[in-house]
């Protein structure tokens, strides 16, 4: 193996485990939020008084965890609107078919 070769594989392997330990060091330090807090900073994001950036410099939170967080808000909204329309669907169906009406 040349010395160029084994310097550039040193140097690689040197720059692959220096970025996993960034990666470590920002997943330790990431702020983790309880689902009250997800809730609360979600809501306060779509009031729409500040903007989404001074938000998640505001709550030390990077910009795309608030974005993941802001979908599966909606997500879980849909989700429990289609639930409930379900429901109601079924509960309607069985009351006409039980000879209630509903006036």
């Amino acid at each position: 193996m040349s010395a160029i070769s084994t310097y550039e594989t040193e140097t690689r392997a040197g720059k692959e485990s220096a970025e996993t330990v960034v990666k470590e060091i920002r997943r330790a330090t990431l702020k983790h939020c309880s689902a009250e807090e997800i809730i609360r900073i979600v809501l306060e994001g779509l009031r729409g008084e500040d903007r989404v950036a001074e938000l998640c410099r505001r709550e030390d939170i990077p910009s795309n965890v608030y974005c993941r967080w802001f979908k599966g808000f909606l997500e879980a909204g849909k989700e429990r609107l289609a639930d409930d329309a379900a429901r109601e669907a079924t509960w309607t169906r069985r009351s006409y078919s039980d000879g209630e009406r509903q006036d």
